[in-house]
């Protein structure tokens, strides 16, 4: 027989999302038990950032998100905004800076936020079973049992934190899109996101030899819902292409039903493109002429496949327009992603049309909850996953401390 150990709250997956959760409702009087499958404690959180952990943006802001219903994360990011998580940050005396574009990063190492967290989870008295894995879960009398190897722990609030399906090597799985199915809520198919994108065969011959490159670009894809326009650095690899740019636009390629050709545009700024327009009369090669802008060695193999080999002079008028035209609007048609285990968050999750975007809970089973990327909300790149991370998981961890005082 296995013992059995009340809780009231229990949260599956001690992530970012889940230890903030544990922390905020354990500060209030909430009895919270946090459960994790994996050996090693916010393994995620290590290895963002280049081991510094990028933990938020300043600029976050609802648009920065992509989910089937855009304004569900307003109101969890309005409760808890960048501003408090670097006011907690600052508390612990962590050290951090800004990169570029309202990214935070720690001075030091990535590990100081996982203490941080394991602190304030401390603070709140959350108790722990790490590793164990989770057998079962079901709910009778409005009590959620959930049955470990070893033990039953049964709780009146449950909390999904169990992320999403990117970088199965630190033990992601979709346990979280099970159990929420199995309590009757929809999924939006997830896929791979902030991913690389692989080259079609005739780009990978005619490109694939250019690895290591990166150039200053501005890359766009689509309309509407899937519309996205991001200028940061393009990376050249053996198999395609990655680098901020084409990280961020690889969610919004993924949203297209038919997979539309991604737009780069390789000379973004104006300056560059009237120099550009200014050597149309100079006897210089073209492959000259583009190498003060971009890497000598793709200025000459853009060139050499474009069959661009004489001198600018020698152009039409015609002839040097579509040159220039070529250059701000290279098309690419990926044949894919390089999937989950390159991939730095998920597209899609458990569907927001049945969970609160106040608390986080489910509408129709009451004191279940999902926060963080099991959830369909997929922030851009820069530390904004991190802050959907932070903020939803207050809110549930708010939610569940409040309700429990009220009863």
């Amino acid at each position: 027989m296995k013992s059995t150990t009340h809780f009231d709250a229990i949260i599956i997956g001690a992530g970012a999302a889940g230890m903030m959760c544990a922390a905020s409702a354990g500060q209030r009087g909430t009895h919270v038990l946090l459960i994790d499958h994996y050996h090693k404690l916010g393994e995620k959180i290590r290895i963002s950032g280049g081991g510094r952990c990028n933990f938020t943006n300043i600029h976050t802001k609802p648009e920065n998100f992509l989910s089937q219903n855009p304004h569900y994360t307003r109101s969890a990011l309005a409760r808890y905004t960048p501003q408090d998580f670097v006011k907690l940050v600052a508390s612990h005396k962590i050290k951090f800076h800004e990169k570029t574009l309202g990214q935070l990063f720690c001075d030091d190492s990535a590990t100081d936020i996982i203490q941080m967290l394991k602190i304030e989870c401390d603070r709140g008295r959350v108790s722990w079973r790490m590793p164990t894995r989770v057998v079962s879960i079901n709910r009778v009398g409005g009590i959620f049992n959930v049955s470990l190897e070893n033990e039953i722990v049964t709780s009146a609030s449950l909390v999904i934190a169990t992320g999403g399906l990117a970088v199965p090597k630190i033990g992601a799985t979709p346990f979280g899109y099970q159990i929420a199915e199995q309590f009757g809520l929809d999924i939006i198919p997830p896929k791979p996101a902030l991913v690389p994108l692989a080259f079609e065969p005739e780009a990978l011959r005619k490109f694939g030899d250019l690895s290591g490159l990166s150039l200053d670009a501005e890359v766009s894809c689509g309309t509407g819902q899937a519309e996205g326009i991001f200028r940061e650095a393009l990376l050249l690899t053996h198999r395609g292409l990655s680098g901020p740019a084409i990280l961020q636009i690889s969610s919004y390629w993924q949203l297209r039903e038919a997979k539309h050709p991604i737009h780069i545009n390789l000379v973004p700024s104006e300056a560059a493109i009237a120099t550009i327009a200014e050597a149309r009369q100079s006897k210089a090669l073209l492959h000259n002429v583009l190498s003060a802008h971009l890497p000598r060695r793709f200025a000459e193999s853009w060139c050499e496949v474009h069959q661009l080999d004489k001198p600018a002079n020698q152009y039409s008028d015609k002839a040097f327009a579509l040159f220039l035209a070529g250059l701000s609007g290279w098309q690419i048609k990926p044949s894919g992603t390089l999937g989950y285990n390159k991939a730095e968050v998920t597209l899609g999750g458990v569907d927001t049309k049945k969970l609160s975007s106040k608390t986080m809970a489910a509408t129709d089973i009451d004191n279940l909850y999902f926060i963080g990327e099991v959830v369909d909300v997929t922030g851009h790149l820069g530390g904004y996953n991190f802050q959907w991370a932070w903020a939803s998981g207050y809110a549930a961890g708010l939610a569940i401390a409040e309700k429990r005082q009220s009863q």
